[in-house]
């Protein structure tokens, strides 16, 4: 118990527009969280207790069929979050759903300044993509996903910055 009362070590914030970690002689670095994406059975409720009971700004719902999704977006002034809730019963999201049936995280959104180069490093690093290609993402910028099991068990999207 007494090492929960021991001091927790200050950390200085870093400025938002430096890279938060460089690799040594890479061509890329990893930028700021750009969102957290929540699957969600009721895209409605959940857009509603974003907006009226935490009070955030909260976008319409736009639907992405080429994703198979319809997303609110969330703005919370230092990153976002987005609400995913299946567009069609192909929806990668439908599956999660199905698996969890009261929603929950479905990935987090990493900004990287140089994406087909981040791509072809992690490659080099046997790291595993979900897609042969970057994509357009619902922010209108490339992404890529990270397969999870090369990533923690942590979904993990790239997106252009």
């Amino acid at each position: 118990f007494s090492r929960l009362q021991a001091p927790i070590p200050t950390l200085r914030a870093s400025s938002t527009s430096q890279p938060l970690d460089q690799v040594a002689g890479s061509l890329w670095n990893l930028g700021r969280l750009n969102h957290v994406a929540i699957a969600v059975p009721d895209l409605e409720k959940a857009a509603a207790f974003y907006k009226n009971i935490l009070g955030a700004q909260v976008s319409e719902a736009v639907p992405l069929p080429e994703h198979g999704v319809s997303v609110v977006f969330v703005n919370l002034g230092n990153t976002k979050m987005e609400l995913l809730h299946p567009l069609g019963r192909d929806s990668p999201i439908a599956g999660f759903l199905q698996k969890n049936k009261a929603g929950g995280m479905h990935h987090i959104c990493i900004e990287v300044d140089n994406i087909n180069a981040a791509v072809m490093d992690l490659k080099t690093k046997k790291i595993r993509s979900l897609s042969e290609e970057v994509k357009i993402g619902a922010h209108g910028k490339p992404v890529i996903f990270l397969h999870p099991k090369d990533c923690g068990g942590v979904l993990v999207e790239l997106e252009q910055a």
